[in-house]
């Protein structure tokens, strides 16, 4: 992707999460799909068979890390006091999370590698990467301000 691209999307980053007054998560999502779409180089044929795969993904990891927190939130900030045979089953119950994490991953994988090139599938992993920097780096920027 070119710099002015780039300096798009993070001054329209910038601007949704300064001036917009809908859900940020609304937000943050149209802004990912556009970098996603803009990075990965998807055709509209490819875009139409990705996304429902995609959106299905980000399902399964968000119910996988609603239940992380939960388990951490509920149980780790008391863990000194947890007995031998609660903290067993509170790291085997994180142990399965951490599992099916990794198998939902393997999954999404799998299913893109038959609807989009295995370059563009490495292209996603990185157009990620770079999007959570950029929300990173804008995070960091606005806190500073306040």
């Amino acid at each position: 992707m070119n710099k002015k691209a780039l300096v798009l999307y993070i001054l329209l980053f910038g601007t949704f999460l300064a001036h917009a007054q809908g859900p940020v998560r609304d937000r943050i999502k149209t802004l990912k799909v556009a970098f996603i779409t803009e990075q990965v180089g998807l055709t509209s044929k490819e875009a139409q068979e990705f996304w429902p795969i995609y959106n299905d993904h980000e399902e399964i990891m968000e119910d996988i890390r609603r239940k992380e927190r939960a388990e951490l939130r509920n149980n780790i900030a008391h863990a000194q006091e947890l007995s031998t045979n609660e903290s067993e089953k509170l790291l085997d119950n994180l142990i399965a999370l951490q599992f099916n994490k990794q198998k939902a991953e393997q999954e999404f994988l799998f299913k893109l590698r038959t609807v989009i090139p295995a370059k563009k599938v490495l292209l996603l992993v990185k157009a990620e990467e770079d999007f959570k920097r950029q929300m990173i780096q804008q995070f960091r920027k606005r806190r500073g301000r306040e």
